[in-house]
């Protein structure tokens, strides 16, 4: 019997800093394992499995020889004069730190493993916390992300002849995925995200849609600053829902990133975790063979929570409300759920309501004659 689900995790995931006043946190993976294992989720469901870091011929499957090695040589200390082309610099997003070689190739281990495990029908669903790093380009770190473990998982998919759907709820545009993709009719890549007008990569526009056999299988889902539960939801099931039933993936891979949330610190969205799990839910009830990973996510607390209910919901488990006092004895939080927020001022409002309805009326125009939704 398959076993219903597996979350990928090692305390190591946790230990490495970008750098003291970066806001990529690492240390929110292990509040949000402890946060499950308060819980309880690891004795009576899902599996607590160890991931393994990838190999070098893995990850040369999306990305170039030249910058693997730069990426080693940088991790090691070593002085490289070009590291610039790579994407690295002290101060911007992707400082080099010691074992970011190993760090990254951990993380991208953890998603091949969700992956082979998945593949093989060794578990309906497979969480890895640490993955879900969308920005990284073949040739070049972007955006907190060195190697792009979606991209590298599902080319071990397409290798199995599987095709996949990969929906990315980041409140980034999940750019590095869309880039490896654009030209082929095997991967559905779907994006909801703040619009790139306002918004690091400043991609991820409705006409972004493919070339060639990949034409119409690149779609984007760009959202007005501060969009909410209600429009976000709205938006999510006049699109993203309609176009993966009628993709028939053999797969479906979603990068849950929750920058979207409305206390996140460097986005703009207003997303609470209602909206975050019935997304998720969305993706549960499709009833397909499930690999999750991580992403954004800057408040380190509304990562835990919500990544915490989003494998639960993964596992067949509903978590309490009232969270077990040895978590919030050592963090201060005591609340799963987030109450609802205050609706914003009419005009914005207005706003955020015509910019869906625009583009929700943009992507069925183009999109769905294309897979024949009706």
């Amino acid at each position: 019997m398959t076993a219903q689900s597996a979350f990928i995790y090692d305390d190591a995931f946790s230990h490495h800093v970008l750098r003291q006043d970066h806001p990529m946190r690492p240390i929110r993976l292990r509040y949000t394992y402890e946060l499950l294992d308060s819980y309880g989720a690891f004795k009576d469901s899902g599996q607590l499995v160890k991931p393994r870091p990838a190999t070098e011929e893995e990850v040369s499957a999306f990305h170039t020889s030249d910058y693997i090695q730069a990426v080693r040589m940088l991790s090691s200390g070593m002085y490289l004069p070009s590291s610039a082309q790579y994407g690295f610099s002290a101060m911007g997003d992707n400082p080099v730190f010691p074992g970011m070689f190993e760090a990254s190739l951990l993380s991208t281990g953890g998603t091949m493993v969700a992956a082979e495990m998945v593949a093989q029908g060794k578990v309906k669903a497979a969480f890895n916390i640490s993955g879900g790093l969308h920005h990284a380009m073949a040739d070049r770190a972007s955006g907190f992300c060195v190697f792009n473990d979606p991209v590298v998982a599902i080319k071990y998919l397409m290798k199995q002849g599987m095709k996949v759907a990969y929906v990315d709820i980041d409140a980034h545009h999940g750019d590095g995925v869309q880039a490896a993709f654009y030209d082929t009719d095997q991967v559905l890549t779907i994006s909801t995200h703040e619009s790139g007008r306002f918004l690091f990569p400043g991609t991820g526009f409705v006409d972004e849609a493919g070339t060639g056999k990949g034409r119409g299988y690149s779609v984007n889902v760009p959202l007005f600053p501060y969009t909410g539960d209600d429009a976000y939801l709205w938006a999510f099931r006049e699109t993203v829902v309609p176009l993966i039933k009628a993709f028939k993936p053999d797969i479906l891979f979603t990068q849950l990133g929750i920058d979207t949330h409305a206390r996140d610190p460097i986005t703009h969205l207003q997303l609470t975790s209602r909206a975050f799990t019935e997304a998720v839910q969305e993706f549960a009830s499709l009833g397909l063979p499930w690999i999750a990973t991580g992403g954004g996510g800057y408040d380190v607390m509304a990562v835990a929570r919500c990544w915490a209910l989003a494998y639960g919901i993964m596992a067949g488990r509903e978590w309490s409300q009232d969270i077990p006092e040895a978590y919030t004895s050592r963090y201060g939080i005591t609340n799963l759920r987030d109450p609802d927020v205050n609706p914003p001022a009419k005009e914005l409002h207005d706003q955020i309501e015509s910019h869906a309805q625009v583009t929700v009326e943009e992507i069925k125009k183009l999109f769905f004659p294309i897979h024949k939704v009706d």
